[in-house]
């Protein structure tokens, strides 16, 4: 819960950059686009950290810990969205690749950062926290 916490916060804090500095020096497009590269890459590091810091016992747990992260992300992005009073049809286009978005593979990559870290470990290229 504290990582998924870590990338809720710094995915605020991505968005505070690319509309305040990304859009406006590099355009919609190119900006949103280094926008999700860079949320795509925060949410890695905090998959890394975690599974530094408490290795996933198994590939399962890996998944199970992916797919809670996005059933989080997806609740609080419709509540939020909900509670700003965006009607459904906005929030539904935030899963197109429309001018540069890629929410989608930022989702993808909240499912698919624990079992790939988890991958790395075993196979030795990052090594897991020795207790």
């Amino acid at each position: 819960a504290l990582a998924w916490l870590a990338i809720l916060v710094l995915a605020i804090g991505n968005g505070l950059l690319r509309e305040a500095v990304l859009v406006p020096h590099l355009g919609q497009v190119a900006g949103t686009l280094a926008s999700g590269l860079l949320l795509i890459a925060a949410v890695l590091a905090v998959a890394w950290l975690l599974l530094r810091w408490r290795p996933a016992r198994s590939r399962g747990q890996a998944w199970r810990l992916g797919l809670g992260w996005l059933a989080a992300t997806l609740v609080f992005e419709t509540a939020f969205g909900l509670a700003r009073g965006l009607p459904w049809r906005e929030l539904l286009s935030a899963y197109t690749f429309a001018d540069g978005n890629l929410w989608p593979l930022v989702l993808a990559a909240v499912v698919l950062a624990p079992r790939l870290c988890l991958w790395l470990q075993r196979h030795g290229r990052v090594p897991a926290r020795r207790r």
